[in-house]
């Protein structure tokens, strides 16, 4: 299984709870990118924010109906217009640099840079709405109350535990310009998870990459994609004779 972003904490504490019960169907492994685990560790500006706020900021100023005539109108929502507005305000000054150039590139009749940029920000730009249900539980759970690393956090009564994963080896990967993300609170899942073997823990930082990069963009598919690849068929229940990774790292060196 991976997961990537915010998508990290649930995983963790899914495959964490499948471990404990004995489910047959526990992952193999788990790779765990750029996500927040523990945004104690090195506070980014986001992590701030949140933890200043608190929920009852984000409820009264960020939750709104979705108008009408959209599909699903007049349900509550994190709209997405505001977290594409959130995100390109924190690197507001790049994003003017790329334009400029997308502009320079299309004078100088220079397709396949403008057309990279076209594809960039195609993908960049495909926001939706999130549920407030769904957003404002993130919020609470994962950046307000730190609640998976302080074991609190809990799942139809039931105490999400790291410490009860054995079978699952795990890799986390940071970007080492995370702003969003900051770097060890991905790592961090690896102080969770105590009881897996030493040998299974994986840890890797790409160098000169920001959130995005960690999981878009040509350092992905040339570094990080071949780690992840490895990692998976060196230890996936598949493999008949285990070997260790050739391209990834010990969480501990």
């Amino acid at each position: 299984v991976m997961a990537v972003c915010q998508p990290s904490v649930p995983v963790l504490a899914a495959v964490a709870l499948m471990d404990r019960r004995g489910d047959p169907f526990v992952p193999s492994t788990m790779t765990l990118m750029g996500g927040p685990v523990d945004t104690r560790r090195n506070p980014t500006a986001v992590n701030l924010l949140a933890k200043e706020k608190g929920i009852d900021w984000f409820r009264d100023n960020v939750i709104m109906q979705a108008p009408w005539p959209v599909p699903g109108f007049g349900r509550v929502v994190y709209p997405g217009f505001l977290q594409l507005s959130g995100f390109m305000s924190m690197n507001l000054d790049r994003h003017i640099i790329a334009h400029k150039d997308f502009f320079m590139h299309l004078v100088k009749h220079d397709g396949d840079s403008a057309e990279k940029h076209r594809d960039f920000y195609d993908e960049y730009l495909a926001v939706m709405d999130l549920t407030a249900e769904f957003y404002l539980q993130t919020v609470d759970t994962v950046f307000v109350r730190h609640a998976l690393p302080k074991g609190e956090m809990t799942h139809r009564g039931e105490t999400v535990d790291c410490a009860a994963i054995r079978n699952v080896a795990l890799l986390t990967i940071e970007g080492e310009n995370d702003d969003i993300s900051g770097l060890g609170q991905t790592q961090a899942a690896h102080d969770l998870c105590v009881n897996i073997p030493a040998d299974k823990h994986v840890h890797y930082v790409q160098p000169a990459v920001g959130h995005y990069g960690v999981f878009n963009g040509s350092r992905f598919r040339s570094e990080i994609v071949p780690r992840i690849a490895d990692f998976i068929s060196s230890y996936g229940r598949q493999q008949r004779v285990a070997t260790r990774p050739k391209l990834v790292r010990s969480a501990k060196g």
